[in-house]
Protein backbone atom coordinates (compact mmCIF):
# COMPACT_ATOMS: atom_id res chain seq x y z
CA UNK A 1 0.00 0.00 0.00
CA UNK A 2 1.33 3.44 -0.96
CA UNK A 3 2.22 5.97 1.69
CA UNK A 4 -0.24 8.81 2.25
CA UNK A 5 0.81 12.43 2.65
CA UNK A 6 -1.71 13.90 5.09
CA UNK A 7 -1.05 17.49 3.98
CA UNK A 8 -2.32 16.59 0.51
CA UNK A 9 -5.12 14.23 1.52
CA UNK A 10 -8.52 15.47 0.42
CA UNK A 11 -7.20 17.84 -2.26
CA UNK A 12 -8.82 17.43 -5.65
CA UNK A 13 -7.07 16.78 -8.93
CA UNK A 14 -6.43 19.94 -10.94
CA UNK A 15 -8.75 20.77 -13.83
CA UNK A 16 -8.43 23.45 -16.51
CA UNK A 17 -11.78 23.86 -18.22
CA UNK A 18 -12.14 27.28 -19.89
CA UNK A 19 -15.00 26.15 -22.15
CA UNK A 20 -17.05 24.53 -19.38
CA UNK A 21 -17.07 21.09 -21.01
CA UNK A 22 -18.25 18.03 -19.11
CA UNK A 23 -15.21 16.70 -17.22
CA UNK A 24 -15.40 13.32 -18.97
CA UNK A 25 -14.80 15.08 -22.31
CA UNK A 26 -11.55 16.71 -21.21
CA UNK A 27 -8.29 15.01 -22.17
CA UNK A 28 -6.26 13.64 -19.29
CA UNK A 29 -2.70 14.34 -18.24
CA UNK A 30 -1.45 11.37 -16.26
CA UNK A 31 1.19 11.38 -13.56
CA UNK A 32 2.79 8.12 -12.50
CA UNK A 33 5.77 6.54 -10.77
CA UNK A 34 8.20 5.38 -13.45
CA UNK A 35 10.42 3.56 -10.97
CA UNK A 36 13.90 4.16 -9.66
CA UNK A 37 15.91 3.38 -6.55
CA UNK A 38 14.51 4.25 -3.11
CA UNK A 39 14.62 8.00 -2.54
CA UNK A 40 15.17 8.70 -6.26
CA UNK A 41 11.86 7.77 -7.83
CA UNK A 42 11.16 9.06 -11.33
CA UNK A 43 7.76 10.77 -11.42
CA UNK A 44 6.56 11.22 -15.00
CA UNK A 45 3.80 13.17 -16.77
CA UNK A 46 2.25 12.02 -20.05
CA UNK A 47 -0.69 13.45 -21.94
CA UNK A 48 -3.49 11.22 -23.14
CA UNK A 49 -2.20 11.80 -26.69
CA UNK A 50 1.21 10.32 -25.76
CA UNK A 51 3.13 13.59 -25.36
CA UNK A 52 5.62 13.59 -22.48
CA UNK A 53 4.99 16.72 -20.40
CA UNK A 54 7.60 16.59 -17.69
CA UNK A 55 9.14 14.67 -14.86
CA UNK A 56 10.49 15.07 -11.36
CA UNK A 57 12.68 13.06 -8.99
CA UNK A 58 10.79 12.31 -5.77
CA UNK A 59 11.80 10.70 -2.51
CA UNK A 60 8.42 8.99 -2.20
CA UNK A 61 5.44 8.23 -4.42
CA UNK A 62 3.30 10.03 -1.82
CA UNK A 63 4.81 13.38 -2.93
CA UNK A 64 4.35 12.81 -6.67
CA UNK A 65 0.81 14.24 -7.02
CA UNK A 66 2.02 17.52 -5.50
CA UNK A 67 5.39 17.68 -7.26
CA UNK A 68 3.88 16.93 -10.68
CA UNK A 69 1.06 19.46 -10.32
CA UNK A 70 -1.66 16.83 -10.24
CA UNK A 71 -3.34 18.43 -7.23
CA UNK A 72 -5.33 21.64 -7.41
CA UNK A 73 -3.22 24.68 -6.53
CA UNK A 74 0.16 22.98 -6.99
CA UNK A 75 3.00 23.80 -9.39
CA UNK A 76 1.47 26.70 -11.33
CA UNK A 77 4.53 26.87 -13.62
CA UNK A 78 3.88 23.32 -14.88
CA UNK A 79 0.30 24.23 -15.72
CA UNK A 80 1.48 26.89 -18.16
CA UNK A 81 2.97 24.05 -20.25
CA UNK A 82 -0.16 21.91 -19.81
CA UNK A 83 -2.38 24.79 -20.98
CA UNK A 84 -0.16 25.33 -24.01
CA UNK A 85 -0.56 21.66 -24.89
CA UNK A 86 -4.30 21.48 -24.20
CA UNK A 87 -5.60 25.09 -24.55
CA UNK A 88 -9.23 23.97 -24.55
CA UNK A 89 -8.87 22.19 -21.22
CA UNK A 90 -7.58 19.10 -19.45
CA UNK A 91 -7.87 17.20 -16.22
CA UNK A 92 -5.12 15.64 -14.14
CA UNK A 93 -4.97 12.08 -12.84
CA UNK A 94 -2.33 10.31 -10.75
CA UNK A 95 -1.98 6.58 -11.36
CA UNK A 96 -0.45 4.75 -8.36
CA UNK A 97 2.43 2.39 -9.16
CA UNK A 98 0.38 -0.74 -8.48
CA UNK A 99 -2.09 0.34 -11.23
CA UNK A 100 0.36 1.50 -13.94
CA UNK A 101 0.49 -1.86 -15.74
CA UNK A 102 -3.30 -2.25 -15.86
CA UNK A 103 -4.58 1.30 -16.39
CA UNK A 104 -6.02 1.14 -19.92
CA UNK A 105 -5.91 4.86 -20.78
CA UNK A 106 -2.35 5.22 -19.46
CA UNK A 107 -1.24 2.16 -21.44
CA UNK A 108 -2.81 3.69 -24.56
CA UNK A 109 -0.87 6.92 -23.92
CA UNK A 110 2.34 4.85 -23.71
CA UNK A 111 1.56 3.26 -27.09
CA UNK A 112 0.91 6.65 -28.68
CA UNK A 113 4.18 7.92 -27.22
CA UNK A 114 6.10 5.01 -28.76
CA UNK A 115 4.51 5.64 -32.18
CA UNK A 116 5.49 9.30 -32.13
CA UNK A 117 9.20 8.48 -31.80
CA UNK A 118 11.90 10.71 -30.30
CA UNK A 119 11.33 14.46 -30.15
Amino acid sequence: MAAVNLEMEGKRAAVFNPLGKPLAELPVIFGFNNGGPPGWLHAQLIAEDGTALGSHICSSEAYMPYDLGILEGCCHDRHQDFRAHYPEGYRMEFVPSEQVGTHEKLLQAFKLNQKSGPD
